[in-house]
Formats: C-alpha cells, structure tokens, sequence
C-alpha cells in the first residue's frame, strides 16, 4: 500500500519507520528541516509531488490544532479513492469534516504519546479505533495495533470523547492541581519526584493539546467529581476521624483493583 503521513513530528515519524517496511511511505511536512529526521522513506514538501505520489491512504499525524487545516491543505492532490485517517487525541470537528467528504476515512486513537510511553515497546499500551470508521480502514489499523501488542477498543466519536473525558481529562486536571500548589523542596521524597516527573512530563506537550482535551464537553463533569473528593477527604482530614479514613482507603483500594 502506497501511505502518505502528514508530518513529521514524534509521531509521523514514529508511524513512518513503523509502515516502511512492509509499505511504500511517504512524509509531507511544509517544514523541510523536519524530513531530515525521516529514513526510509519518501521525503515531500511540495504538494505537487503528493499528486505524483498518488496514496492509498493518507495518516494525518499534524499535531492537534492542525489536523483539519493538514487535511484540507492537500485534498486537491489526493485520489478520488485515497483513505483519509487521523490519529488525533482530540476529534473536535472531525466527524462534521469526515461528513462533508466524498473519500472513506478511518479515525483512530494510538492512547500512547512520545512522552510518557516506550514507543519501542507498547505491550501494555492501548487503542481505540472510531465505530463510524471504512471497514478496510479499520481492518488495516486493528491489525496494525495488534501487531504491536496494542489492547484495542472500538468506540463511537462520542463515546471517544467520553472516555478522553475521563482517562485525561481527571489525570491532567490532577497533575495541574498538584503542580499549582508546587513548592521547591531541598530534599524531596520518592512520591513527589514520581509526580514531578509527571507533571514535567505533561507540561511539555503543547499548551493547544492541554487546552483541547480540557475543553471537553464531558470535562466538567469529571472535575466536579474531583472536588468532591477532595472535600470529602479535607472534612476527614479536619475531624482527623480515624475511622471515616480507614474507610476512605479501603473504597480507593477497591476503586483501583
């Protein structure tokens, strides 16, 4: 299969030296200076050289605030029959774009990131893939992601936003609340160096990122769900009731089984 990636970021990349063996990939990016990162594989910044190319399948791997722009920067250079997919975290305005299109498409979620997940090993690592999704789109990333050990989900656009509601959405919430109550500490234990890296970890994804997947109609909810917890424990914590806290610990043990 001839298969074009939309930049050449962490991901693109990862996703070019993962195809090129069994593929023929090519990787457009409007920055030539990040194609010197690319091996393997066919190297574009000139969209004509996309209607040369001519894809099968085109695997928009742009970061988040430019997924729909990445798209419709080369539609007039695709075939007629050419797969659309993306493996945006966040699918805000991609089923109205997918709707308005005439070629079949395939949205899929890797929920790994360059950040915090060994790319070299995902064994334990997990996908979703969109219901609305072409059958041999689907078929082609479910075999991809079982490949590589991935546990694979097949959710709704909807459903996907709920689950993002609650598998980011409470963590990031989480690890911005720890971070902005931060103080610099001369000698600090096991636990906060492991937060700290976390939340160092997450601030060095992009502020459009966070913000987007924050922005999540679903997110409020789950932040309310936070606070209640959190003044839950601040009343047991004032009353320093013993008993109250051992049965705190006990509903969390149960909640992380």
């Amino acid at each position: 299969m001839k298969i074009l990636i939309l930049g050449a970021g962490k991901m693109g990349t990862f996703f070019a030296d993962l195809l090129s063996a069994d593929h023929q990939v090519a990787v457009y990016d409007v920055d030539p200076e990040r194609l010197r990162f690319t091996y393997g594989v066919q190297r574009f910044s000139d969209k004509e050289e996309l209607r040369e190319f001519a894809p099968d399948m085109v695997i928009n791997a742009a970061t988040v605030r430019y997924t729909i722009p990445a798209f419709e920067a080369v539609l007039d250079y695709l075939p007629a029959n050419c797969i659309l997919s993306d493996i945006a975290s966040v699918k805000t305005g991609l089923p109205e774009f997918y709707a308005k299109q005439t070629r079949p498409f395939v949205s899929t979620h890797p929920m790994f990131g360059p950040t915090f997940a060994s790319l070299s090993n995902l064994s334990n690592e997990n996908a979703i893939i969109i219901t609305q999704s072409d059958h041999l789109g689907k078929t082609f990333f479910r075999d991809l992601y079982r490949r590589l050990g991935l546990h694979v989900e097949e959710y709704t656009f909807e459903e996907h936003d709920e689950t993002i509601a609650y598998s980011l959405s409470i963590p990031f919430a989480s690890t911005l609340v720890f971070a902005g109550v931060m103080r610099h500490q001369s000698a600090p234990g096991t636990t906060f160096k492991r937060h700290m890296a976390i939340a160092k970890g997450l601030m060095s994804e992009d502020d459009y990122l966070l913000s987007e997947i924050l922005f999540n109609p679903n997110t409020p909810a789950q932040l309310e769900k936070i606070q209640e917890q959190l003044g839950h424990l601040r009343e047991i914590v004032a009353r320093r009731d013993a008993t109250a806290m051992k049965a705190y610990l006990a509903q969390i043990r149960a909640n992380l089984e």
